[in-house]
């Protein structure tokens, strides 16, 4: 395995990424690891992340300085080139040059690293400090017209270094960077795959929950399904699934939901829990999107401990709450990272300090796309697997501002029209994601020569591999006018109807 410490950097999961799709398993850890900690995984290679941050700021991420001593191959990228350079003795020049952007790197030396590539490449820097000296013993591999130590190398102390972003798809020639490091130097093996990934963890969620019980909380998505899967297969009959109703889901939903697990996953215990009335008149007057998410995260929590408590009655050693918690969502709440800035914090990792039941997340490390995959090697029918994610906190955090029951019947029956439309015309299977949302203003219209003063909804749908990056998908203008059509004319209390054209980043897929 390849273990890559985060120093914060925004593409860190990318590199992670990156070295799975070569069949090698690869693990974000905290930069400040420790070394013990690093000697159970046994790492093939380790790779050090980019950073916002400088190498002599006060407080700047670090690591131990033995890393570089383990005899263990390891990768500086921006910030970590930086590390090695300041570890090793070299002179790393603070804000002196900045570089951002599309560069040419031109490659004086190939040695291991650069192996296979031309005198003249592409790459991606993001960067303000930059290694102006090494020692001796260090080999110069690159430079751009102003970065005179792009990349380096020291095969005697297995350190090597590049100062742009090999992982990003702006490198073009990137992945053959790392798979230089990580197969060449490193010689990992090409041993991780989805079908290996599903023993292991079955295995992993037995040893943990021993013979207690779990209750795991499902929604019918794609996350949360093939979670409670994993665990059914794990513990059989010890599973209690138990859908919540928090008066924010879609429309139909419930039904839909429950027919899939009574009829067509046949798990033996599975329950409906309306808590909607709970929920809605918490969120009364909050309008604040971290408040919502955290009232969310930690009504579900009481509900939950509320059913288990009437469980126990019948069914007892319930001592874990199972969540389909996935990789994007950990990053967005900076859990992998304290170094990392938080977007939004998840609903599934949002959790009360104190709590009876213990969490577990089989799926916390995988991206959307390998749920998918390991979903399909789990068997899991494809009407699931092929559904378009929806948040735990569900339309709450589709309409902006404080959540209302008017506002929740018109963005259900905007968003069942939409999807319906995308349905009919093929494009929902193009799409990674879409839904509508509703804007907390209000612009004036006519109907029937009368004047309105009615809502906004703004249509979202988005292109993506595994929810860390988004782009907007472009739908035809034949089919958005339909769907602006419907919507103004079957939804008392809307008369506009917006297209959104923002990608991630800077935008997030969801509104809040």
């Amino acid at each position: 395995m390849i273990l890559v410490l985060n120093f914060g950097g925004q593409y860190c999961h990318l590199i992670a990424r990156r070295v799975r799709d070569f069949g090698v398993y690869a693990e974000i850890l905290p930069c400040d690891v420790s070394l013990k900690e690093i000697g159970k995984l046994k790492p093939d290679g380790i790779i050090l992340s980019g950073g916002p941050a400088s190498v002599y700021e006060h407080n700047a991420p670090s690591m131990e300085r033995k890393v570089l001593g383990l005899g263990i191959p390891v990768l500086g990228i921006c910030y970590g080139l930086q590390l090695i350079g300041k570890f090793a003795g070299g002179e790393v020049l603070a804000g002196k040059l900045k570089e951002f952007g599309s560069k040419t790197i031109y490659i004086k030396k190939n040695g291991k690293l650069l192996k296979g590539l031309s005198k003249k490449e592409q790459v991606w820097m993001s960067h303000g400090d930059l290694v102006a000296k090494l020692p001796d013993d260090f080999d110069i591999l690159a430079s751009t017209d102003s970065c005179h130590i792009a990349a380096f190398e020291n095969s005697g102390k297995r350190l090597y270094g590049i100062q742009f972003h090999a992982e990003v798809a702006h490198t073009p020639r990137g992945g053959e960077i790392l798979r230089n490091f990580v197969f060449d130097i490193c010689r990992a093996k090409r041993d991780w795959h989805i079908k290996s990934a599903s023993k292991k963890l079955i295995r992993e969620i037995k040893k943990e929950v021993g013979k207690n019980s779990v209750i795991m909380g499902v929604s019918g998505g794609v996350d949360s399904t093939v979670a409670a899967t994993l665990l059914h297969r794990a513990v059989g009959n010890r599973l209690y699934c138990v859908f919540v109703d928090h008066g924010l889901i879609r429309k139909n939903e419930a039904e839909e939901v429950k027919n899939f697990f009574e009829k067509k996953l046949n798990f033996r215990h599975f329950y409906f829990v309306d808590a909607s009335q709970i929920f809605l008149e918490r969120l009364k007057g909050v309008a604040e999107p971290e408040e919502k998410r955290k009232i969310i995260g930690h009504t579900f929590i009481e509900v939950f401990e509320s059913k288990v408590a009437e469980l126990g009655k019948k069914h007892k050693n319930i001592k874990f709450l199972g969540q389909g918690t996935i990789y994007p969502d950990r990053i967005e709440s900076a859990q992998p990272s304290k170094f990392a800035s938080k977007i939004k914090s998840h609903h599934n990792v949002t959790l009360p300090e104190k709590m009876v039941l213990r969490i577990i997340e089989p799926l916390k490390e995988f991206y959307k796309d390998e749920v998918r995959k390991l979903g399909k090697e789990l068997k899991v029918p494809d009407e699931i697997l092929n559904r378009h994610p929806f948040p735990g906190p569900g339309l709450a955090i589709r309409i902006l501002g404080e959540v209302i029951e008017e506002r929740l019947s018109i963005l259900r029956d905007a968003d069942f029209i939409f999807i319906d439309e995308l349905k009919k015309s093929g494009y929902y299977s193009k799409t990674w994601q879409a839904f509508a949302a509703l804007l907390p203003v209000k612009a004036v219209g006519v109907m029937g020569d009368s004047r309105t003063y009615e809502y906004v909804i703004s249509l979202r749908a988005v292109t993506s591999l595994d929810a860390m990056t988004a782009d907007w998908a472009r739908l035809p203008n034949e089919l958005l006018e339909k769907i602006s059509n419907r919507i103004i004319n079957e939804i008392r209390g809307v008369n506009r109807v917006l297209y959104d054209i923002s990608q991630k980043p800077p935008a997030t897929i969801e509104y809040e």
